[in-house]
């Protein structure tokens, strides 16, 4: 928690926050986001039923709920997301074909907690925390870190997937320290 620091609370996070809150609350949601193509995860993302993080993410359900997910593509920028009004993961395509691979595993493991934690009715981006310290953010880092380890990847590999464009050094070294990475 960011202990009532208000120089830890990242602005753009928050000024983006309330605009989706407020695109949301006037209905504007359908409107805006009503021309993105959705697609059924499975179609793109194969057999992700029966990697074993995968299913320890949702249990019993997690067939159910991959049949279900949709993704869209994204064409604005970023990597990957869940969209906060209807839980789908949303993926900028160009990351998806350029991308390292692991950076891309990772990171789907790491939204589909956020899938899970949006079922759940979980805030997403509580900004009451600062993004390194957000429970959401450090519940679906921890995942995908410890698939890393699982994986063999070095604390210095995990750092450099972890190091995020929006996150500063001293960010990168909190959220490190939080998940038992050596930065």
């Amino acid at each position: 928690m960011n202990n009532g620091r208000i120089s830890d609370i990242d602005w753009q996070e928050v000024i983006m926050s309330k605009v989706l809150r407020i695109i949301n609350m006037l209905r504007l949601d359908r409107l805006l986001f009503s021309r993105t193509s959705t697609y059924p995860f499975t179609y793109f993302f194969k057999g992700f039923e029966n990697v074993e993080v995968v299913r320890q993410i949702f249990g019993r359900e997690t067939k159910e709920v991959l049949s279900n997910l949709k993704v869209e593509f994204i064409w604005t920028g970023g990597y990957m997301g869940v969209n906060p009004f209807n839980g789908h993961l949303m993926v900028n395509p160009r990351y998806l074909n350029n991308g390292n691979r692991l950076d891309i595993y990772l990171d789907l493991i790491h939204e589909l907690v956020h899938v899970r934690q949006f079922m759940e009715g979980k805030e997403l981006f509580d900004t009451s925390y600062s993004y390194v310290e957000r429970p959401t953010e450090i519940e679906a880092y921890r995942c995908a870190v410890e698939e890393a380890k699982r994986m063999g990847q070095t604390d210095a590999r995990i750092c450099e997937y972890l190091k995020a464009d929006w996150m500063c050094d001293s960010d990168l070294k909190r959220l490190a320290k939080v998940l038992s990475v050596k930065c």
